[in-house]
């Protein structure tokens, strides 16, 4: 009985091997084994309970066990005794079935190994197709987006859940110990067992580990390995697997954005005939810019979140925000304040590395070094064009946006560098400014700060992180960066004051988010791709990760690029609904202002209205064509006639009639026309013709329309007038033409008939007259009021008007004796004068003597002219013969008649050049000068100003600003 009892666990054993055997492929049946092969399938043995050893396989490829040696199994020691020795049949049958299975075994091993090795082969004879990845559709590249990796990877098993499933080495082993026991007769039986219980083993675990198992002298040294060293090398090898995952994402984002550059660069060919929809990131930059024009004078703030990056001055905030753009793009300098303004930056995906202004339609190529060049000359050129004079640093925002195949969408401004002390050469308020300007970005509760902080100078030097912490006390949305990492590892004696600065704690501010990066060696001419390889390579080697300073998703440009723009996205998507609330109240509220105040009026803006003022100005300027050419000849000869009457009765006409003859006359008109022709003439001329046409304009720009007139363009229309008058210049070559015209004009002196000479007596007379008038208005204002005027007014003469007057009696007694009289006095007649005044007790100076006959003399002689001019009414006929034997001489009715006909030709020719030259030329500058107004906003802010154009102003940017935003929500939730 005990035989037979030892005999069916040796049978339990056995079965439990065979069970569990996963090497061998296929399995004989139950019922055809001896009863010893037959116990192989059972595995129930209680007493069965030693450790299996943990198995590799395809999913730990990466794993952090993967290179530490495992603890090796021991099989079982095998304790000989003494065994009656006796001719047992069926274990003799068990040995022969034993090898007959390990002839599978081993037919299975080499199997597989040559199986192995065909498959190699034929993998080495399969042609590359990795040029052929763009025919894959995006789908699969996209599937991460669709499918998560990461939880189908977490809820696999693991390497102890799979090892669970191997076969149990251990119970196999202590099953063959027993065997051993039971079969002692047949030592050769004995060896063979534990032969197969080594080939189990061989199969149970793969690669190396099977022949560490039978390594004694490596079980023995790897005892021998402290934990710390296992600590050590667990973590580097962590390490080593998180930089190989990195390595792996990066490769495969690489592809990504070659295969999503390859596809929009079909789209923005029409290769799929589709219209591309503007981009999300795209719609939202526009909101941004109308905002940032937009006065909150209604109490609508902007809350819309945007990443600020702030930091002290020279701390690497435009090397970090290069390092997310992909490109160098910000002028540098070397402890230089160069970001004088600040810049919004929006980064959205597209075919092209390029970048272009809000303002702009020029495309700069960032994969080209010389537009790189011209970029940051352009930026510097805007920043300095935008800081005023007396200043450092200016609020005024500069808009770039920046596109590219893999970049990460969001909106970014680079504020000015915070300073703690006012240098040389800058404004004494730059500090105060910069951070003003700072804080009016950071107060906005939905903007993401971004603090830089510089990692090779000591942290209680940093001023930004006060600032920082005040604005957002709790660090809700805070992101804190760590720059020159390389450099503060290298300087810095103890490395657990990086952690505390990644950490926060050597700051009073808290963040969301701690990250470290490494933007470059400080050469300025390095690429983007060299500065990412540097920054792996640091990070790779450094202690700081190997230490577990700092974790893996902590460092990088690119993790914190991910990072800022998951943050940014979350508080849009947060946000951007109640701000699109807030604008439909504050519309409605305009809206019911405007209808109170101007209900029968039109919404008209500013740019609006201009169109409008400007559409009239160049309808009155048109308006000028259709000026008669009557009028112009009337107006133009008039206004020159009062221009040059002076000079013709004081300089020509007068001297020229005082003398004795009429030849002495003649030559004397003739010398003095001439001059006159020569040097003053055609010059009045042409400034009369200008003045006249700038009347002329001014008559139809200011005169009131009627009921369609509108007060709110008059400054606009005076400002227009006065710029294009001050731009027009008349025409040079006018005045050379004008002066042969003139000159042939005045030697004509032949009169073709009566009515020319009743014409010119005329204008003689008129002539005349107005400075007879003028005369007696002097001698009034220079003896004071007469009788009559002294009687009705109440008014009494001067000391100084009485002289005058006694003096003036005086004189026109001297013309009543000798009407004929020169038009100087002699020096005797003054004495007599002056003596004759004396003894009416009237003292008197030579002078006053000289200055009032001048005004007496004059008015002789003009009432003499005019009575010679009616004298002259008969004259023609003695004209026509030349005043021969007739005592009637009439030559200045011929000067004047001359001086007429001058004015005609003049006013005709001035006529013709101001219709077929100046209007037009006139009409060009203010062409010129409403497209100058057009571009300037702050010009049409000045001239059009008042409650109606602010209200219309305001009403306008919020109806924008909300369909804007209600465009973009609705392109957000079907993203989503």
């Amino acid at each position: 009985m005990w035989r037979m009892r030892r005999v069916a666990v040796a049978c339990e054993v056995c079965q439990s091997l065979v069970k569990h055997n996963s090497g061998i492929k296929g399995s004989l049946p139950l019922q055809k084994l001896h009863l010893v092969s037959r116990s192989i399938y059972c595995s129930h043995y209680p007493i069965l309970k030693f450790q299996r050893p943990q198995l590799r396989t395809s999913f730990q490829q990466f794993s952090s066990l993967t290179n530490l040696p495992l603890r090796k199994l021991k099989l079982s020691p095998i304790k000989y005794g003494y065994q009656p020795c006796r001719n047992f049949w069926p274990a003799r049958l068990a040995a022969r079935l034993l090898k007959l299975r390990y002839l599978i075994l081993g037919s299975a091993v080499g199997g597989g190994y040559t199986a192995k090795k065909t498959f190699d082969q034929w993998k080495d004879m399969i042609p590359d197709l990795s040029d052929y990845k763009w025919i894959v559709p995006d789908i699969v590249w996209e599937i991460d987006e669709y499918i998560d990796i990461e939880k189908i990877r977490k809820a696999l098993p693991n390497s102890e859940d799979l090892a669970k499933l191997a076969p149990d080495i251990d119970k196999i082993v202590e099953s063959l110990s027993l065997l051993k026991d039971f079969f002692t007769t047949g030592h050769k039986l004995v060896s063979e067992v534990i032969e197969a219980s080594d080939l189990l083993l061989l199969l149970g675990s793969p690669g190396e580990t099977a022949f560490r198992a039978t390594d004694r002298e490596s079980d023995k040294h790897y005892r021998k390995v402290s934990d710390k060293e296992k600590i050590d090398q667990l973590q580097e090898e962590l390490l080593h697997t998180q930089l190989k995952y990195q390595r792996i994402l990066e490769r495969l984002e690489k592809e990504n954005k070659e295969l999503r550059k390859l596809v929009l660069q079909k789209d923005d060919k029409g290769i799929h005939h589709r219209k591309l929809k503007k981009s999300l990131i795209d719609m939202y930059s526009e909101v941004l810019d109308v905002l940032s024009d937009y006065d909150a004078s209604y109490n609508t703030q902007d809350h819309l979140p945007r990443v600020v990056v702030v930091g002290d001055q020279s701390a690497g905030k435009t090397s970090v925000l290069e390092m997310i753009a992909q490109a160098r793009i910000f002028p540098r300098g070397s402890g230089e304040m160069m970001t004088r303004s600040p810049v919004k930056v929006t980064l959205s995906e597209g075919p092209h590395h390029v970048a272009l202004f809000k303002d702009s339609s020029r495309e700069f190529d960032l994969t080209k070094e010389e537009d790189l060049a011209a970029l940051r000359h352009e930026i510097e050129l805007r920043m300095r064009k935008n800081v005023k004079e007396g200043c450092t640093v200016s609020p005024e925002t500069i808009s770039l946006n920046v596109k590219g195949p893999g970049l990460q969408r969001m909106v970014l401004v680079d504020l000015p560098g915070v300073i703690n002390t006012v240098t040389s050469g800058m404004a004494p308020d730059t500090k105060e400014t910069i951070f003003s300007i700072s804080k009016a970005y950071m107060q906005n509760p939905n903007a993401i700060i971004l603090c830089i902080q510089d990692g090779s100078v000591d942290a209680e030097r940093s001023i930004v992180t006060d600032l920082v912490s005040q604005m957002d006390p709790h660090g809700r949305r805070t992101i804190f960066v760590l720059t020159k990492v390389d450099l503060a590892e290298k300087n810095v004696a103890s490395p657990s004051r990086i952690q505390q600065i990644i950490e926060g704690k050597l700051f009073p501010m808290k963040a969301l988010g701690y990250f470290a990066v490494v933007t470059g060696k400080g050469n300025s001419s390095e690429s983007i791709e060299a500065i990412r390889e540097y920054e792996e390579e640091f990070f790779q080697n450094s202690k700081l990760l190997k230490t577990s300073m700092l974790k893996a998703h902590q460092v990088t440009t690119r993790n914190l690029s991910l990072a800022v723009s998951d943050c940014f996205w979350k508080m849009v998507r947060e946000s951007v609904e109640q701000q699109a609330d807030s604008f439909k109240a504050t519309r409605f509220n305009l809206e019911t202002e405007w209808k109170n105040n101007y209900p029968r009026l039109r919404e008209l803006d500013r740019n609006e209205l201009f169109e409008k003022a400007k559409n009239e100005i160049l309808d009155e300027v048109i308006s000028l064509s259709q000026v008669t050419p009557k009028h112009w000849e009337e107006i133009l000869q008039q206004s020159l006639w009062e221009r040059v009457s002076t000079h013709v009765i004081e300089n020509i006409y007068l001297p020229a009639a005082q003398t004795m003859n009429s030849g002495t006359f003649n030559t004397t008109v003739d010398i003095k026309l001439k001059q006159w022709t020569d040097k003053q003439l055609p010059n009045k001329a042409v400034e009369v013709a200008w003045e006249t046409l700038q009347e002329e304009f001014s008559r139809f720009m200011t005169e009131p329309k009627g009921k369609e007139h509108d007060d709110i363009f008059d400054k606009l229309k005076e400002a227009v007038k006065e710029e294009s008058i001050k731009r027009h210049k008349w025409n040079d070559f006018a005045e050379d033409s004008l002066r042969v015209i003139q000159h042939n004009a005045l030697e004509d002196r032949s009169i073709s008939d009566k009515q020319q000479w009743d014409a010119a007596i005329y204008f003689m007379e008129e002539a005349l007259q107005a400075r007879l008038k003028d005369t007696e208005n002097a001698i009034e204002n220079m003896i004071g009021p007469d009788w009559r005027k002294r009687w009705i007014y109440w008014k009494n003469r001067t000391q100084e008007q009485s002289v005058h007057n006694e003096t003036k009696n005086e004189l026109e007694k001297m013309l009543k004796c000798n009407e004929e009289h020169p038009a100087y006095l002699a020096s005797d007649e003054i004495t007599t004068v002056r003596k004759n005044l004396e003894s009416r007790g009237v003292e008197v100076d030579p002078s006053l003597i000289k200055d009032t006959w001048h005004q007496v003399y004059r008015r002789h002689f003009l009432k003499t002219a005019l009575n010679h001019c009616n004298l002259c009414r008969r004259g023609f006929y003695y004209y026509q013969r030349h005043f021969v034997d007739s005592e009637l001489e009439c030559n200045d009715v011929v000067l004047f008649w001359r001086i007429q006909r001058m004015l005609a030709i003049t006013a005709n020719t001035l006529r013709q050049q101001l219709t077929n030259t100046e209007v037009r030329r006139l009409e060009k500058n203010v062409k010129e000068v409403l497209e100058d107004f057009a571009e300037d906003n702050e010009k049409k802010v000045k001239l059009l100003t008042g409650k109606r154009v602010q209200l219309a102003e305001d009403l306008k940017k919020v109806r924008e600003i909300q369909e804007k935003l209600d465009a973009f929500i609705e392109a957000l939730h079907q993203e989503k």
